[in-house]
């Protein structure tokens, strides 16, 4: 062996190096907008929980059921998409912006239902 092959081998390791960083870093940015998918349907889902609840409480007063929903809704930075009222249960959809990171465009909703127990 002479000392050529030695330095033709010279740098591979940094090239290894440099695709191994390169995927972490990919993976991490996908990650993160996944978490911050998830964290928007939570938002989501606790906003059209609370404004299930505040709908259904005004209906069962016989005040305006989806004004509160909108209302406790729009507090929670949220859109209420749709307000249904069937006696005393209301069943709501709630839109929350999603992330809009690496091209993400979508919004997330989530839909929830208050009212008395149902009989059995």
């Amino acid at each position: 062996m002479t000392g050529t092959s030695r330095r033709d081998d010279r740098g591979s390791a940094s090239l290894f190096a440099i695709g191994c960083l390169a995927a972490l870093l990919l993976l991490g940015a996908a990650l993160g907008v996944v978490a911050a998918m998830v964290r928007a349907h939570r938002l989501a889902q606790s906003a059209a929980d609370l404004a299930a609840l505040a709908s259904a409480s005004s209906a069962a007063r016989g005040e305006d059921a989806c004004a509160a929903g909108a209302a406790i809704a729009d507090a929670n930075d949220a859109r209420l998409l749709s307000c249904r009222v069937e006696g005393l249960e209301v069943v709501v959809s709630a839109e929350v912006d999603g992330p809009h990171w690496l091209g993400q465009v979508a919004d997330l909703a989530a839909e929830a239902r208050a009212g008395p127990a149902r009989g059995p």
